[in-house]
């Protein structure tokens, strides 16, 4: 179980265990805003499981001009769709291939289903006459600095739509 953090400004900082939020409500340092339908049983009482906590004190968030490349990152970017064919994608592909000396930038990998990675190799698109579907970009707003939100729970839209950019 996993639980939205937000900071005292409300928006998102961080995704934590369900464990890591009940004690920083129980020492004091954050305030249950929803809670889970599991409740969570103790030996002495009977708590509500939570979703989304707010601290009470800001926390300043170092600035960061860019977001790593990794596998996760850009099936989460491409929806977890092929850039090639549509399909659901399981795997990333380099547009221009690095054995000829592409590099791993957001610009240069997608997400692909494994029959077009296979397909595709290591050769470049003009060679086999394909295109992509979108154009690969880095990816943009303060969710992306966020982990664990590939499957949001239902409870946190309403807390990270007016952060998504």
């Amino acid at each position: 179980m996993r639980t939205l953090v937000l900071n005292a400004g409300y928006e998102p900082l961080a995704v934590v265990t369900f464990r890591r939020a009940l004690v920083l409500v129980l020492t004091g340092k954050a305030s249950v805003v929803a809670e889970d339908d599991d409740p969570v049983v103790g030996p002495n009482e009977v708590l509500g499981r939570p979703s989304v906590i707010l601290l009470h004190r800001y926390v300043k968030i170092p600035y960061r001009h860019d977001v790593t490349a990794t596998r996760r990152g850009v099936l989460r970017r491409d929806n977890h769709l092929c850039a090639y064919c549509g399909k659901t994608a399981t795997t990333i592909d380099h547009v221009y291939p690095r054995s000829r000396g592409g590099s791993d930038t957001w610009e240069n990998l997608v997400a692909c289903c494994l029959r077009c990675n296979n397909a595709k190799g290591d050769k470049t698109l003009a060679s086999l006459g394909w295109s992509l579907r979108t154009v690969p970009l880095p990816p943009r707003g303060p969710l992306w600095q966020l982990r664990e939100l590939e499957k949001p729970a239902p409870q946190w839209s309403e807390f990270l739509t007016e952060w998504a950019a």
